[in-house]
């Protein structure tokens, strides 16, 4: 992560501004040409750390696979010599597994789909793994410093395709691509020397065009790329077609939605239903319902296409979510989408929500021990037309994805890495506190606060602590939420985080003659609690997050900061002057 070369004996050109962030150093124009975000620097640092850990996990595996084909070789060579022994050399090399057989293999190194092999020169002659190298794709480049960083700071990477379908941008990009030495370039001879100049091939390669078409362009199955990065100004739904597509089986697809107004409000909710495939939820809680519409957006466009997506990593943050999935081709596996899909009854008084899965997977085990796995249609509805809890209307959201939102082993990871090279990243204190938070979340959908809750009851309000070590100790599993500060998930319904409201208020009264008879208040405090709560501090209410100081929100990078303008500048149609 060295500072760029070119950089150093580097000329500021009149009319620009030089811009640096980590290893790149970008050239901006007075004019809002090409759109950058100072803020999103949090964005791409984190990017950087999950395609780093998702190509080391990418060639463990494939080194894993590689060392059993190659003890399996090794095993066929070993029987192949002792046969020839019996047989004769000629056997052997009939066989083709005798010592010459083996030696011809060793000279021939060849690519596989378990991994690359590269010959060892020495006095034994054996093959050892090789790395992948990898191809990035980042689809709405603006100034290309994203796919700059990602040229310097990622290993293993064999070259970056930037695009835009600005000219004002790409030429941006060209220059800073040029600044940071990605360009392709000529190398010159070595003097005395009648070869020809070498050529270097670009490690950042720009591109002019349509994201979707390029994307599409790339669907084949030998054009694949590696890694598709969506970071567009307002919402991926069109791009993420393309993008399903277009990345490798295993590959990691990162995108970024902005579009909050949409995905996490109930203003718009037909918008969130052309973009998205499913209605929005109006709670506290709509921020993880956003991650889900994305999610289920990306299941289902992947879907279509005989491939699946495997969660890794889905933060909301400030004003944006950014979700990093792998995608992978099994039929098989597309088929459990339909149990993993679920609408949500919820309440708009208490904020209750009831679950509604699309589908069921049951499993019959034969008698010679094969699994047969059969999908059917779930039984409903969850919940009568009216809350349970405090008589309110209930409001339809979703179809949204009701599996898990991360990976914890993938998690643990990026979190290792981000703590051991904190002085690479200038967000690394806020990565810390994000990673951490979102290693410890349960799988289960939503999270809750204790003040919205007591808001409800119109009762002071307990401690965090208070209500997890209450919780605990009624048997139910706690954890923090990163969506939102001041949080908790629970494995408990919300009627049995009711309960332990109604055994607070018995020790906190409620002055009854200020709550209307008809209002959902006087519904929730008009039953008794099941059973008495503890609220004495619980052991595991203090989670590993809680010990970390944690970084919420990224600090105001200049004054009066505030959401950047959408770049200014018309695209000429063809045949324009």
């Amino acid at each position: 992560m060295s500072a760029p070369p070119a950089t150093a004996t580097f000329t500021l050109p009149e009319g620009f501004t030089l811009h640096k962030e980590n290893s790149a150093a970008i050239l901006l124009p007075a004019e809002n040409d090409a759109f950058l975000n100072p803020v999103q620097e949090f964005n791409r640092d984190l990017s950087v750390a999950c395609i780093r850990a998702w190509g080391e996990l990418v060639n463990a595996e494939k080194e894993r696979k590689w060392r059993v084909a190659a003890e399996r070789r090794a095993k066929k060579a070993a029987a192949g010599a002792g046969s020839s022994t019996a047989t004769g050399v000629a056997g052997a090399e009939a066989e083709g597994k005798g010592e010459e057989g083996e030696s011809h293999q060793a000279k021939r190194p060849r690519s596989e789909s378990c991994g690359y092999v590269a010959r060892v020169r020495g006095p034994s002659t054996s093959l050892q793994f090789r790395p992948q190298q990898f191809v990035i794709l980042e689809a709405l480049s603006a100034t290309g410093l994203r796919s700059i960083r990602y040229a310097h700071e990622i290993p293993h990477v064999k070259y970056v395709i930037a695009n835009d379908l600005s000219p004002a941008a790409v030429e941006a990009m060209r220059r800073n691509v040029e600044l940071n030495d990605f360009h392709e370039k000529e190398l010159s001879a070595p003097e005395g020397s009648t070869e020809k100049p070498k050529v270097r091939p670009a490690k950042v390669r720009v591109n002019e065009g349509d994201a979707c078409a390029l994307m599409y362009n790339h669907r084949s199955e030998r054009n694949r790329v590696d890694v598709v990065d969506l970071d567009p100004y307002g919402t991926a739904a069109p791009f993420i077609d393309a993008s399903v597509q277009c990345v490798n089986d295993g590959g990691l697809l990162c995108v970024t939605c902005t579009d909050m107004s949409v995905l996490a409000t109930t203003n718009y909710p037909e918008k969130c239903f052309s973009n998205y495939g499913g209605a929005p939820v109006k709670a506290e809680y709509c921020h993880e319902a956003a991650l889900r519409l994305v999610l289920h957006t990306l299941s289902t466009s992947a879907a279509r296409y005989g491939r699946y997506i495997q969660p890794l990593l889905s933060l909301s943050i400030d004003f944006y979510v950014r979700l990093f999935v792998r995608v992978f081709t099994a039929p098989v596996e597309v088929k459990k989408l339909f149990s993993q899909t679920a609408v949500y009854h919820v309440c708009s008084g208490c904020q209750s929500f009831y679950e509604q899965p699309l589908g069921r997977v049951t499993e019959h085990v034969s008698a010679k021990g094969n699994v047969n796995l059969h999908f059917k249609v779930h039984t409903g509805p969850p919940v009568s037309e009216r809350c349970p809890e405090c008589n309110s209307v209930l409001h339809v959201a979703g179809p949204m994805w009701s599996g898990p939102i991360h990976n914890k082993e993938f998690v643990s990871s990026v979190l290792n890495h981000v703590e051991a090279n904190e002085d690479k990243y200038g967000t690394s204190a806020r990565m810390k506190g994000m990673l951490t938070v979102a290693k410890e979340e349960l799988d289960t959908p939503f999270y809750f606060t204790p003040s919205k809750i007591a808001s409800h009851f119109h009762c002071v309000c307990p401690s965090l602590d208070e209500t997890a070590s209450a919780l605990l100790h009624a048997g139910h599993k706690v954890s923090r939420s990163h969506a939102c500060a001041g949080s908790l998930k629970t494995s408990a319904t919300y009627a049995d985080i009711h309960d332990i409201f109604r055994s607070w208020v018995k020790k906190h009264p409620v002055r009854m003659d200020r709550v209307s008879e008809n209002s959902p208040t006087r519904q929730l405090l008009n039953k008794e609690p099941k059973s008495e709560a503890n609220f004495k501090r619980h052991p595991a209410s203090v989670t590993p997050s809680s010990k970390v100081k944690l970084v919420r929100y990224q600090q105001n990078p200049t004054p009066n900061w505030g959401p950047g303008a959408r770049p200014g500048g018309k695209r000429k149609r063809e045949g324009d002057d």
